[in-house]
């Protein structure tokens, strides 16, 4: 005897067939929203596991922290004038009334970030771990349309051989690598300073 197949039978059909279309085409899209964009993802986040250690051609980085505050400090106070012209372009950093009691409380507070997933400061030591040759900085970026900006800085004597090229090389290779970011700022270099003030703000 052949079944009849009632219209509601077949309505009830297809919409499940029509709710079960739309739950598998948008399962990706609701999978990205929960894991949120790659800033997000970064940043504040406790789910994600920063690098604690990375390493290059004759250097490798370590996270800063009161540890290396003497190395830190005499870095930077040996570049004062070097690091105000191409890193901060300001007197407010460095500057030689900088005490390494200032440099201590820096670190502290550095290292507290790192910790939370705020930013993230490196230091680039040299192979032996006993002198810094510079910095790597991975910051939440300050201007719209980026979900992150590095910034980094050789010493004077470092930049004066050359390392200031090697180690922004290494660092753009690094980070798309290690990180994330799908779209990441370095302002003063990738981005010139006069275009990257001239952004809107995040």
């Amino acid at each position: 005897m052949k079944k009849t197949i009632k219209p509601e039978q077949t309505m009830t059909c297809l919409l499940r067939s029509i709710v079960m279309w739309i739950a598998v085409c948008l399962s990706p899209l609701a999978l990205a929203d929960s894991q949120g964009n790659p800033a997000s993802r970064v940043f504040g986040a406790n789910t994600f596991t920063p690098p604690t250690e990375a390493s290059g051609p004759g250097f490798r980085l370590v996270p800063l922290g009161p540890d290396l505050a003497q190395l830190d400090y005499d870095a930077y106070m040996s570049s004062i004038e070097h690091l105000q012209r191409t890193y901060t372009r300001s007197t407010a950093w460095p500057h030689s009334e900088l005490s390494l009691e200032d440099a201590m409380a820096a670190m502290v507070r550095v290292q507290a970030r790192f910790e939370k997933n705020e930013s993230f400061a490196y230091a680039v030591l040299n192979e032996a771990g006993d002198v810094e040759r510079g910095c790597v900085y991975v910051y939440p970026s300050g201007k719209a349309g980026f979900d992150a900006e590095i910034r980094l800085w050789v010493t004077q004597a470092e930049f004066d051989e050359g390392f200031d090229t090697t180690l922004y090389a290494w660092t753009q290779a690094w980070v798309a690598s290690a990180w994330p970011f799908q779209k990441v700022a370095y302002p003063g270099r990738a981005t010139s300073w006069a275009s990257w003030e001239a952004l809107p703000d995040a």
